[in-house]
């Protein structure tokens, strides 16, 4: 389970908080096709296969890096106290196969990123 932050840029070190590169759907036709990724098994230049699978690389970990802040928000407000239908944390962590421990990291993290976040 990934933790709770976000992931370093393995090219500086620094948080990413960048917009990643945007994925190029798969065609309709390659869709059962097990062997076919994103066309990268089309590239021949070693340089550009690099490049490209660098940056789905990155896109996806940064998707995953914002999906896990969007989980600890939500487990933030299902264990908000002033909720009537509040979760206890063993009951948020059931709901997503994490532990109680985890579960209690995510809550904490939610609120912290819920205390940052810009009135809407």
């Amino acid at each position: 389970m990934p933790e709770p932050h976000s992931a370093p840029d393995p090219r500086n070190g620094v948080p990413r908080f960048s917009r990643p590169v945007p994925l190029t759907f798969e065609p309709t036709e390659a869709a059962g096709d097990e062997e076919r990724f994103f066309d990268l098994e089309s590239i021949s230049d070693p340089r550009e296969l690099l490049a490209r699978s660098t940056d789905l690389s990155l896109a996806f970990q940064a998707a995953a890096d914002r999906a896990v802040e969007f989980q600890a928000m939500a487990a933030a407000q299902l264990a908000d106290p002033g909720r009537f239908d509040r979760l206890s944390e063993a009951a948020i962590a059931e709901r997503a196969e994490w532990s109680e421990d985890y579960a209690r990291k995510m809550v904490e993290f939610g609120r912290e990123l819920l205390r940052r976040r810009p009135p809407q």
